[in-house]
């Protein structure tokens, strides 16, 4: 057994132990009949969370020089600013095409099984709070946010999107000095590499987290969690895996058989993206993934960061649902044609906000006051949001790496 297969075999044994621990620790210490998490318990999980943001904070620390390195010497070596705005040209393509269908497919959903219908809630006071701040709804305020006024404050922010700007700029400009870009071009493609035998360090205390994870989770919650929105779960994870077909059979179109083995390659990175709940915690392991697989460093360094602003099919597809959902459990009558307009606002607001802690909840926040739905709704997928959330984050895993593949196969850099 190799040590990736012994990584991810780690890995499913401590998610299986973590759900029997967080069980036992449900049982031992069970919540007050308010709600309230068990005085002792919430002392031993304040200790138990440490492992799971200790390596959270590993991964983030990575990101950042791993992101800024590897992309400015993939546009390097791509030339000129022609090759860079061809490739860009068709990565773009290829994430508005996905994210257009992953939030018609929510739509479709969530039409079809209606499960909000069933609640029949009375609509909430307007000035009932959520806790959730909104997301800027401006055109100029998502440009702005583009562009860093510091490289520094972007990189301390992990602001992957405006890293990318920064490092598109600086990687054309290293090119065209000629020979003496050469050196720092050298020194970047080293630190890139340093970065990923660091991901590799790192990766050894996944397993951990993964478990730390999960009982914190399941000890809180216990599987009543699970009861209580199960319809709603079990629609919503159809969802998801009607959208892994889609795109694996997108990727089929274009690899064919090969797309059983980019599968196998992206089995660790699903795993923990599914335990921890964070696509951005695997993003240096799916770069290296990737790489394994065929797809050029060039292509692969200069795609996967844009993916993580531009293109999470998973986070998409729940906005829809999500936002469809809170209609329905008020009885708000929403026509095809508001359905859509919802759909195109979503396009717009959901890129660039990666970055943000429960990114797609800040964006459902300010899309609901756009069309008179109670925010106040958010309150109904709090409780079950990290279970949300587990499986989106591995879809958005899915929809990077297929993405990465299809440009690299249109540029005739897959090996």
């Amino acid at each position: 057994m190799n040590k990736s297969n012994a990584l991810t075999l780690w890995i499913f044994i401590c998610l299986a132990a973590g759900l029997v621990a967080g069980i036992s620790l449900n049982f031992i210490y069970p919540a007050a009949p308010d709600g309230t998490t068990h005085a002792t318990l919430a002392g031993i999980l304040e200790y138990v969370t440490l492992v799971t943001d200790i390596f959270l904070r590993l991964i983030k620390m990575i990101i950042a020089p791993l992101v800024f390195a590897t992309l400015v010497v993939g546009v390097a070596k791509l030339g000129d600013l022609k090759s860079v705005g061809r490739i860009g040209g068709k990565t773009l393509l290829w994430f508005f095409s996905a994210s257009f269908v992953s939030l018609l497919l929510g739509c479709l959903l969530v039409n079809l099984f209606q499960p909000g219908v069933a609640m029949g809630l009375e609509l909430p006071p307007a000035d009932a709070a959520t806790g959730i701040d909104k997301a800027a709804m401006s055109l100029k305020g998502f440009l702005t946010h583009i562009f860093p006024k510091s490289i520094v404050e972007a990189m301390a922010g992990n602001e992957i999107l405006q890293i990318v700007v920064f490092s598109l700029f600086f990687g054309a400009a290293t090119a065209a000095v000629g020979e003496r870009g050469e050196p720092v071009i050298k020194l970047l493609d080293g630190v890139g590499h340093i970065m990923l035998k660091v991901t590799s360090m790192v990766m050894y205390v996944a397993p951990l987290a993964v478990f730390a994870a999960i009982t914190n989770m399941v000890s809180k919650k216990g599987l009543s969690i699970l009861d209580d929105y199960a319809v709603f779960i079990l629609e919503f994870y159809f969802g998801l895996l009607l959208l892994w077909g889609i795109l694996l059979f997108a990727g089929w179109l274009l690899i064919k058989k090969r797309i059983t083995t980019l599968v196998r390659r992206l089995r660790e990175p699903l795993t923990v993206a599914f335990s921890t709940a964070s696509s951005e915690a695997v993003f240096p392991k799916l770069l290296e993934e990737l790489e394994r697989f065929g797809c050029r460093n060039r292509i692969v360094s200069f795609v996967l960061p844009l993916g993580y602003s531009f293109n999470l099919d998973g986070s998409m597809m729940y906005m829809t649902f999500a936002s469809l959902f809170i209609a329905q459990s008020y009885g708000i009558p929403m026509d095809i044609g508001t359905q859509l307009s919802m759909l195109l606002v979503l396009m717009v607001t959901s890129k660039g906000i990666a970055g943000v802690p429960r990114a797609s909840l800040v964006v459902i926040a300010g899309t609901l006051a756009q069309f008179n739905i109670p925010e106040a709704g958010l309150l109904l997928l709090l409780g079950i949001d990290h279970i949300l959330d587990m499986g989106r984050s591995a879809t958005n895993v899915i929809g990077n790496a297929v993405a990465a593949v299809a440009v690299s196969k249109w540029e005739k850099a897959l090996d």
